[in-house]
């Protein structure tokens, strides 16, 4: 799980490690062994580390390689070599502690971001960073204590306000979250995710406002399409505008032709407008897109069944069960046609 709000530009520190890399270490030879294996990026690095074997930079750089493989045991133990060797580097912190979180390791995440946080008090990306595991793993109030050193560093932040609202959230304290957003977009009115998050608040207490913080979120971004979709989901299931849902869903796929849940969303709205075949084609547009999309083969054999196309909607439904051996629905198809 790379983080969202707060991400750590791997692409980013890839080129920055290997720039460094490439600069303070000599070329390799053409017949320089190959000490590990991995992509041949990674057994180039891995080629200049045998050649310069404390070079931090060099373990970082593989072990974030390593990362982007989903190889998280080498992609660890790579950074924390890098640490050992040189733990002035927050950086490393960072994609250390995102790699032991995808790797469903969340307190040893935390661990590592909690040493960053202490080695690093005045760098404020890195405490943002530690709110933000804190709030993954429901250490809520020290979340709120990492927030409060921010705040008194630099006390109109937005992605603090902006994590004060997620923690808020978290912990059930609806008004205090609005409150904390709106800070938030108040001092960066191009912070999508914070108009989103507040327009959804404003929304689930069927406040007008929430409309308006919507088209916020799409102002600041018309091509973000978390904030298309969040829209969408409003029309549709709070004010009944199905037919702007589906302009929302078809500007989605313009944006992003390859969206599937763009068009699987569609489809169930047309379910809702019994416009059959539209739905169909939007769920088959869906599964052409995600292949392996339990969901979509189920709504794209239910509304071939309703076209009357049994052959079709029984292997859309064996398909599922592919997929999902559980799906209930799915198994009461295949019994029903056969």
């Amino acid at each position: 799980m790379k983080s969202k709000n707060y991400p750590f530009l791997l692409g980013a520190m890839l080129l920055l490690l290997a720039f460094t890399a490439c600069n303070n270490d000599p070329k390799p030879t053409t017949d320089a062994p190959v000490t590990v294996g991995g992509t041949p990026q990674i057994q180039d690095i891995s080629m200049k580390i045998g050649e310069s074997p404390t070079n931090a930079s060099l373990y970082a750089t593989r072990g974030a390689l390593w990362y982007e493989n989903e190889n998280f045991d080498e992609g660890i133990a790579d950074l924390e070599k890098a640490i050992q060797m040189d733990s002035t580097k927050p950086e490393y912190f960072h994609v250390l502690a995102d790699m032991y979180m995808d790797y469903y390791k969340s307190r040893q995440g935390l661990a590592v971001m909690e040493r960053a946080g202490a080695l690093f008090p005045d760098r404020i990306p890195t405490q943002l960073k530690l709110a933000e595991f804190q709030l993954i793993v429901k250490q809520h109030n020290p979340a709120l204590v990492t927030l409060q050193r921010i705040q008194m560093k630099q006390p109109l932040n937005s992605e603090m306000f902006f994590m004060f609202g997620n923690v808020f959230s978290d912990m059930g304290k609806i008004d205090q979250a609005i409150t904390a957003y709106q800070r938030a977009v108040e001092n960066d009115p191009k912070l999508v995710d914070a108009w989103v998050k507040l327009a959804n608040l404003l929304a689930d207490k069927d406040l007008p406002q929430a409309a308006k913080y919507f088209d916020n979120a799409i102002k600041a971004d018309s091509t973000d399409i978390s904030a298309l979709h969040a829209k969408a989901y409003y029309l549709s299931n709070k004010k009944n505008d199905l037919k702007g849902a589906i302009q929302l869903y078809k500007k989605i796929n313009a944006i992003n032709p390859q969206y599937a849940e763009g068009y699987y969303n569609a489809g169930l709205i047309y379910l809702d407008m019994d416009s059959v075949e539209q739905a169909y084609q939007s769920f088959d547009l869906s599964v052409k897109f995600a292949p392996t999309f339990a969901e979509g083969y189920y709504h794209r054999g239910l509304t071939a069944e309703m076209k009357g196309d049994k052959a079709q909607a029984l292997s859309d439904y064996q398909n599922v069960l592919r997929f999902d051996p559980e799906f209930a629905s799915a198994k009461e198809g295949v019994q029903r046609l056969k």
